[in-house]
């Protein structure tokens, strides 16, 4: 039996604080990967207005998207 580690809060909040870093040095492979699985991707551009996300979906259509997470996403706009 393998036992996967557990994050430490402190591990979350080590990554929490490296994501906007992350986030710039990421090359797209993330959002590949998460539509090759049939999983939506959400991201931003330069020009995406605060507090929205762009939702790629696997079937290659973008919505602009207030995200919710108490229930479904709400479009702004079809892309």
């Amino acid at each position: 039996m393998s036992l996967q580690p557990r994050l430490q809060e402190d591990d979350l909040d080590r990554l929490w604080n490296d994501l906007p870093r992350l986030i710039e040095q990421d090359d797209g492979y993330a959002v590949k990967e998460l539509l090759a699985k049939g999983i939506p991707a959400y991201y931003s551009e330069d020009d995406t207005p605060e507090g929205l996300l762009i939702r790629e979906n696997p079937d290659g259509t973008r919505q602009l998207v207030r995200v919710s997470f108490d229930g479904d996403d709400i479009v702004i706009q079809n892309l």
